[in-house]
């Protein structure tokens, strides 16, 4: 019988985030990079920017307002 590729060959790997912090997990790919992480994502961090949207919509409204 033909020997073919077997599984893919999982080996610890350590995932750096661009804030510094480190995650170890197994991967098929080795140590690797990412931009954002759960450490410094706003979501998870609960640090979340507010928009100031209602001078836009004030904008908007002062801008397309039917002119009677």
């Amino acid at each position: 019988m033909k020997e073919t590729a077997g599984h893919p060959h999982y080996r610890p790997a350590h995932i750096t985030c661009a804030c510094g912090a480190v995650h170890d997990t197994f991967s098929t790919r080795g140590d690797f990079g990412v931009d954002i992480c759960s450490n410094c994502h706003p979501f998870f961090t609960g640090k979340q920017k507010l928009l100031d949207t209602a001078g836009r919509i004030d904008r908007f409204n002062k801008r397309y307002a039917k002119k009677s």
